[in-house]
C-alpha cells in the first residue's frame, strides 16, 4: 500500500485527522513554510461560532525570507498558550467529554516549545494516545514536487481544500446557535464524542486520495 504523503498541522483538522486514521502517513519534512496554512493554526467552534487559533512564529526577514518549515521558531512575545487554552476551556468546558481528557492536553500548553514541526508532532502523538493509536514516525528525506511512490495529499494543509471534504454530521456544544460547521479541529470531535472519535474517524470517506 503507498504511503500517504501529509504535513503535521496544528491539532489537525477531522479530515486530516482521518487520513492519519485510515492510512500509512509519511510525513513531508523538507518542505518550505508558507503563511495562512494549518501549519500554525487550527479551526474550533466557541460561542461566536468558527473561531481561529493561531499560533505566532518568528519570522525571517530580508534574503532568508523563505525558511523550511522544519526549522520554523514559535514567537513567545505573547503568551498564546495560556490564551489558545483558555478559549478551549471557554469553548468546551460543558462539552460531554472535555474534563476527560483535559490532563493529557494540558501540558501542551504549559510547556514552551520552540520549533513549530516538533510541537504540532507533539499535538499529534497526544490526540494519538488519547485514541489509544500510534502514529507514523515515517519523514521524508528530500522535497519532491511530484512524488511517484506515495500519495500526495499536502494540498490538505490549505484550508480551503481541506474544507472540500464533507465530514458526517456529529453533536457540537453550539450546534442549536450556529448549526454543524464541518472539518473543525479534532478537538472538537474528541470533546464532543469522546470514545466514538475513533470510530468515526475511520468512517470518514476518502475518495479524493484515489488511494
Amino acid at each position: 500500500m503507498s504511503k500517504v504523503l501529509l504535513h503535521p498541522t496544528y491539532f489537525p483538522s477531522i479530515t486530516n485527522f482521518a487520513v492519519m486514521v485510515q492510512k500509512n502517513i509519511l510525513w513531508e519534512a523538507e518542505d518550505n513554510f508558507q503563511k495562512q496554512t494549518y501549519r500554525n493554526r487550527c479551526y474550533i467552534c466557541t460561542d461566536q461560532g468558527k473561531h481561529m487559533l493561531n499560533i505566532p512564529i518568528k519570522h525571517v526577514g530580508g534574503k532568508e525570507g523563505r525558511q523550511k518549515y522544519k526549522d520554523v521558531v514559535i514567537d513567545h512575545s505573547e503568551n498564546w498558550q495560556k490564551q489558545h487554552w483558555r478559549t478551549l476551556e471557554t469553548a468546551y468546558r460543558t462539552s460531554p467529554f472535555f474534563e476527560y481528557f483535559e490532563d493529557d492536553l494540558k501540558p501542551l500548553f504549559e510547556t514552551n516549545a520552540t520549533n513549530l514541526f516538533q510541537f504540532n508532532l507533539k499535538t499529534i502523538a497526544t490526540i494519538g494516545d488519547c485514541l489509544g493509536i500510534n502514529l507514523s514516525q515515517d519523514f521524508t528525506e528530500k522535497y519532491i514536487l511530484d512524488p511517484n511512490e506515495s500519495v500526495d495529499a499536502r494540498i490538505l494543509v490549505n484550508a480551503k481544500k481541506d474544507n472540500q471534504v464533507m465530514t458526517p454530521e456529529y453533536t457540537q456544544v453550539f450546534g442549536e446557535r450556529h448549526g454543524f460547521i464541518p472539518n473543525l479541529s479534532v478537538l472538537d470531535l474528541l470533546f464532543n464524542e469522546g470514545p466514538s472519535t475513533l470510530d468515526y474517524l475511520k468512517n470518514v470517506r476518502l475518495d479524493f486520495l484515489d488511494a
